[in-house]
């Protein structure tokens, strides 16, 4: 690799730290980088998320205000991320890419939709579960399954996985927008640190590609925290279903 090529990939750490900490998809400005570089897919996707743990961290860092009081909500979730990171990494492993090809447009779509009409879907989600004692910490009982499920896509691939966290947390669980993105980037960090140990375990790491992303997602999850924080709900809300469809059209064409 070039100098010049360490440098953009190192800046395409930087983008997608920033956005993986406001909303995620940053896979998907780092995985085409790598490829258009010559790095065959599977070790640039292995490498990308290995690369992409050191940013997840930073951006949990970054969001830790938000996590006030979160302990026991973000205990429970992340024991269906761990469980859905660890099925998600062995199917990359033993699966064909094409087995996810169809699925990961209709997940994405339905996590933009959902985000977009999360307010009014919470209010019904919160009216029915205040018949039954309202709408426990941890979510409603589908939020620790979805999260395994969103768990699982993620450690398979992971683009716009915090798209369909943020869509689940915001429907399933009453808090706070930002709080959710601080919940969202613990349970992703969850699933990117436990593929990546399977990855370095049982795969080829390209070390070098994935300390540049290392490097450059630290200081993209500072940049994100900041950003993300100023963002009033209704524009955070938009970027998520921008981002989500972004990511969607990258993997439509």
């Amino acid at each position: 690799m070039s100098p010049i090529e360490a440098v953009l990939v190192a800046l395409a750490g930087v983008a997608a730290g920033t956005i993986n900490t406001v909303v995620g998809s940053g896979t998907l400005i780092t995985f085409p980088t790598l490829l258009a570089f010559g790095v065959p897919p599977v070790t640039a996707n292995v490498s990308n998320t290995v690369g992409l743990v050191p940013g997840s961290l930073s951006g949990v860092v970054g969001y830790r205000r938000e996590l006030a009081g979160q302990r026991s909500r973000v205990v429970r979730l992340g024991s269906a991320s761990l469980l859905g990171g660890i099925v998600g990494a062995l199917l990359l492993l033993w699966l064909p890419s094409a087995a996810f090809d169809t699925i990961v447009p209709a997940l994405i779509s339905l996590g933009v939709l959902l985000v977009v009409l999360g307010p009014w879907i919470q209010r019904s989600v919160a009216a029915r579960a205040a018949t039954r004692g309202g709408i426990p910490d941890h979510g409603v009982w589908w939020v620790w399954p979805a999260v395994a499920v969103t768990g699982v896509y993620g450690g398979y691939f992971g683009a716009a996985q915090g798209v369909l966290l943020m869509a689940v947390l915001g429907i399933g669980v009453a808090d706070s927008i930002q709080r959710h993105t601080a919940t969202k980037n613990v349970l992703a960090l969850v699933v990117n640190a436990v593929a990546a140990l399977v990855f370095i375990a049982v795969a080829d790491v390209d070390w070098v590609v994935a300390g540049l992303i290392a490097l450059g997602s630290v200081v993209g999850g500072q940049i994100g925290a900041t950003v993300g924080r100023r963002l009033p709900p209704a524009l955070l809300r938009a970027v998520i279903a921008v981002v989500g469809l972004a990511a969607l059209l990258v993997l439509l064409v």
